[in-house]
């Protein structure tokens, strides 16, 4: 777990026991946010070039458009959830370390430990909502109430999918945390 995080961030965020079922579960997740990064940086790149599209067509040739801003906001929704879990994964997000630095080791695991319980209940309570959403847009086939009219379905499922994924990543470090909770940091 150690792409890109700092060494002190490292020291409290330990690795699964090589063989066991944590381990597994860890390699699998990693591999899985991963995979997701390659299409996320390809959606973050289309909005890019819709939203550019846009603003090209829209104010040189004074051509109205009424799809790309859904299209790109599709897209970043997508890119944004999706890659939550590997956020996770690394400890990537944004915290106030300054905490850390004057909390004694033994503290400050228990501090890591509540923040991905807390952050696993949050962001598991989130994706089910998010999967209502998503199966309530299905069943009424809801769609936006631009002309274009794409179905709700798909930015709720990115979402409910990706902040599962965030929910389990924090389960899963919380999981070899406390598996591991006699080892020096």
């Amino acid at each position: 777990m150690s792409h890109g995080t700092s060494p002190k961030v490292q020291a409290f965020n330990p690795s699964a026991p090589p063989g066991g079922l944590l381990a597994k579960l860890d390699r699998a997740l990693a591999l899985l946010n991963h995979g997701l990064q390659l299409p996320s940086m390809l959606a973050l790149l289309a909005a890019a070039g819709i939203l550019t599209y846009s603003v090209v067509v829209r104010y040189v040739f004074k051509v109205p458009t009424d799809w790309q801003d859904e299209a790109a906001v599709f897209l970043l929704v997508g890119a944004t959830f999706l890659t939550g879990a590997h956020v996770q994964q690394v400890r990537g997000h944004i915290g106030i370390e300054a905490i850390g630095e004057i909390l004694p080791p033994s503290v400050n695991r228990i501090r890591y430990l509540f923040v991905d319980l807390a952050t696993a209940l949050f962001c598991l309570f989130f994706a089910w909502k998010s999967w209502t959403l998503c199966h309530e847009a299905w069943v009424d086939k809801q769609t936006t109430t631009s002309s274009w009219g794409p179905p709700l379905w798909i930015p709720y499922a990115t979402m409910a999918a990706g902040m599962t994924l965030v929910g389990l990543q924090a389960l899963l470090q919380s999981a070899i945390r406390v598996t591991t909770w006699g080892r020096k940091p």
